[in-house]
């Protein structure tokens, strides 16, 4: 019998799809080691072997645009709409050439974190195409009007071509997709005790006064770290590299540590909206500290979804930059008490090594 091969394609999209998909992965492999996995994704390899401590193939390509932003929160509009029409110019060049590779790789099934293109891929190489997502980028795009109202009808069309949409908690309807599986939230586990973090990172301060901040791979300009003076007697964790030295600031700047592995040991996450970082807080009951993002479709409903799983505090831009962070001596919401479903990783895993080795 030839060796499984799955595709991944991952969204060309910051961070968080890339460990979210790296985490299904990494449950294909423990669950099954036979099946070798492509990952199809300009993320850098190091933010995937994070994830996955096993072998894959690195196929760095990009079949989407995601927002193209100046950081984890600024966006640049009008040059994502362009490199948008682009991508839809090519797109039939770009799905020829990759049909070539699936064929002769003898590739078995795509999983995509989710370029619209994988599911033409699909088709054009006559292999299913399953997806993973909380969204859409038609429902990201669409609110925005104009040309890429336009842009949303072709994504939407894309993506009525999936064979099979395997929809994560904290989503949006989704109604492009035709066949739709709900699964539980995905991510990755912490590899590190707290008796060796706090060992490591020579933490003093008690849990509910350790802070960690993350706010995506592209991270976040114009933070206020000077504000982190006022609290003394508390310990702050970022990977920032750029972030100032601060007394009671630690910057995380070994790649083998991941915001999961970090959460055991803090009080709350302060971070902006973003399925991963939200789901792998809510998996562990970390609590929750967000900006809001008025501007991006997924943010409303992913700041309302963590109200049910985790405590949490939702501040405004205002509160966050222009202040002096009373806010952390605020009590926190309490959650509303929804059972939290963990399960994604190894529904969608399990799946795929059903289809694969049946």
């Amino acid at each position: 019998m030839p060796q499984p091969i799955l595709y991944i394609a991952i969204t060309n999209h910051g961070f968080g799809h890339a460990t979210r998909a790296a985490s299904v992965a990494a449950e294909i492999q423990r669950l099954c080691p036979e099946i070798l996995i492509i990952l199809v994704t300009t993320a850098p390899r190091w933010l995937l072997e994070a994830y996955i401590p096993t072998d894959f193939i690195h196929r760095p390509r990009a079949f989407d645009v995601g927002i193209l932003q100046t950081d984890s929160v600024t966006m640049e509009l009008p040059a994502t709409l362009e490199r948008l029409k682009e991508l839809r110019t090519q797109q039939n060049r770009l799905i020829a050439s990759e049909v070539n590779f699936i064929k002769q790789n003898r590739v078995g099934l795509i999983l995509a974190d989710i370029p619209p293109l994988a599911a033409l891929l699909g088709k054009a190489a006559q292999i299913p195409c399953w997806m993973m997502s909380n969204f859409g980028w038609d429902f990201i795009y669409r609110p925005w009007g104009g040309e890429f109202v336009d842009m949303a009808d072709w994504i939407a069309g894309c993506f009525s071509k999936c064979d099979r949409l395997f929809r994560l908690p904290l989503h949006e309807p989704m109604s492009a997709f035709p066949t739709i599986t709900d699964v539980g939230l995905t991510g990755g586990t912490p590899r590190y005790s707290v008796a060796q973090l706090r060992e490591t990172f020579g933490l003093k301060a008690s849990v509910d006064r350790t802070v960690l901040m993350t706010f995506g791979g592209l991270g976040l300009a114009q933070i206020p770290y000077q504000t982190l003076q006022r609290f003394a007697d508390w310990q702050f964790l970022t990977f920032d590299r750029t972030a100032p030295d601060l007394p009671n600031l630690i910057k995380i700047t070994d790649h083998h540590y991941r915001p999961v592995d970090l959460m055991p040991v803090c009080g709350r996450l302060l971070s902006k909206p973003g399925y991963s970082t939200f789901s792998e807080a809510c998996r562990l009951g970390t609590p929750i500290v967000s900006i809001t993002r008025d501007d991006f479709a997924e943010a409303a409903i992913l700041l309302d979804g963590i109200q049910d799983y985790v405590p949490s505090q939702i501040l405004t831009p205002t509160e966050f930059f222009d202040s002096h962070w009373n806010f952390l001596q605020q009590p926190l919401q309490p959650p509303r008490s929804q059972p939290v479903i963990t399960d994604g990783n190894q529904a969608i895993a399990q799946a795929v090594i059903q289809y694969l080795i049946p």
